[in-house]
């Protein structure tokens, strides 16, 4: 059996305001291909198939789009589970329609582990089990209650995690008849030890940073979702990130993008392999002092080829004249200038190189925890901020969900 493993899409996504729907179209074309070049019977996509609860009426259309055209292509059937973007609203209003087409939608967790449990099969009638968890939000997994410390609730929130994936585990291992029958599971979370880029916004702040890999149960892969990067959960073939397959924020621009097949013999052996992305449109981050900027630029501009490009300004002076100055030599070529950052000027000492923070670039958790440091520590100990944080967390992730 043969499955492709991807997350991540976040169809609708602009980047620094510009659309991504042609680079989101290549890819799904470009899917396709290799869903029927590489004879793949189940496709999993482990979350955040769009950017925002809201997806524009284009991003559900490149869904839909792609959904049909996978219907032809020899591919039996398509799972799709729901991340920490996506609104388990929208994702279910087509849910019945899309069992039809062997497509399975889980959205949210329900009270019966059962309906996550989807047994798949291939042209020679060889099967498996996915258990497709989505993303599961702390109101999913644990109780409140009052009086608990951050810590208490942090490690009820794991527990509660952990116990979801050991419940679906044992039902899925009950039901399986044969010992050679594969077990598969589905995350969308973060994982202890894996490198983590601009573009991932936090989940479970303040309540659970990441989550041990050993706490999972003996799945025969897990497919994992939200991190950006591909990459293997401590060295384990067997529990991947599948990454996005876009550059999200320009500290990706250097990461090869990839798909993800897995493959069981019929021993139940597992091999995988990656299947890199083509690079849809480029991104380029340029550092140095504006003469080696501008040598940079010549060169890309020289190749005709659509870059997007951020400038981090390297000088020992202030210069006021930069954005002016660098649109107008890329001006009429295909380099667009998306984001300049130069260095701030501390009044009592010399020339910072950190980036000059505004409102745009912060999270409203930065926002809170810089405004917790400025708070006079007279007034507010160090249990109460804990406390405050976890709070803002909660109302944080509430707003979230309503959106």
């Amino acid at each position: 059996m043969r499955i492709l493993h991807t997350s991540d899409w976040h169809l609708g996504q602009h980047f620094m305001m510009k659309s991504r729907e042609a680079e989101h179209l290549a890819f799904l074309n470009w899917l396709i291909e290799i869903v029927d070049r590489e004879s793949i019977d189940v496709v999993m996509v482990a979350g955040d198939i769009f950017d925002t609860a809201s997806p524009a009426s284009y991003a559900r259309k490149l869904y839909s789009d792609f959904i049909v055209k996978l219907q032809k292509v020899n591919c039996a059937h398509l799972v799709i589970v729901s991340g920490n973007h996506d609104s388990v609203a929208v994702l279910n209003e087509s849910k019945s329609l899309l069992k039809a087409l062997n497509v399975s939608v889980l959205a949210g967790l329900s009270e019966d582990l059962t309906d996550h449990m989807i047994t798949v099969s291939d042209k020679h009638n060889n099967e498996a089990i996915i258990c497709a968890l989505p993303f599961l939000r702390a109101t999913d997994v644990m109780m409140s209650e009052s009086g608990s410390s951050a810590a208490q609730k942090q490690m009820s929130l794991q527990q509660g995690i952990a116990q979801t994936y050991q419940d679906i585990y044992q039902l899925a291992n009950a039901q399986k008849t044969e010992d050679k029958t594969p077990l598969l599971a589905t995350g969308h979370l973060t994982a202890v030890g894996c490198s983590v880029s601009e573009s991932v916004r936090d989940i479970y702040i303040g309540t659970l940073t990441a989550f041990p890999a050993q706490l999972f149960p003996q799945f025969d892969y897990i497919a994992l979702g939200h991190l950006h990067r591909s990459q293997k959960v401590q060295k384990s073939e067997h529990i991947r990130y599948s990454g996005s397959p876009l550059a999200l924020s320009f500290d990706e621009s250097n990461h090869e993008k990839s798909v993800i097949i897995v493959e069981f013999n019929a021993q139940r052996e597992l091999t995988t392999s990656e299947v890199v992305i083509p690079n849809f449109q480029k991104l380029q981050v340029i550092k140095g002092d504006m003469e080696a900027i501008q040598g940079v630029l010549t060169t890309l501009i020289e190749s005709a080829e659509s870059v997007w490009v951020e400038v981090k300004v390297q000088e020992s002076f202030y210069r006021s004249d930069v954005q002016a100055l660098l649109n107008t030599f890329v001006e009429g070529s295909a380099v667009e200038i998306l984001k300049i950052s130069m260095p701030k000027i501390d009044e009592h000492s010399q020339w910072q190189t950190e980036q000059i923070e505004t409102l745009d670039a912060l999270k409203p958790q930065d926002l809170f925890q810089y405004r917790l440091e400025c708070a006079d520590a007279e007034y507010i100990s160090e249990a109460q901020q804990k406390h405050l944080k976890l709070l803002f967390a909660q109302s944080v992730e509430e707003l979230e969900q309503q959106s």
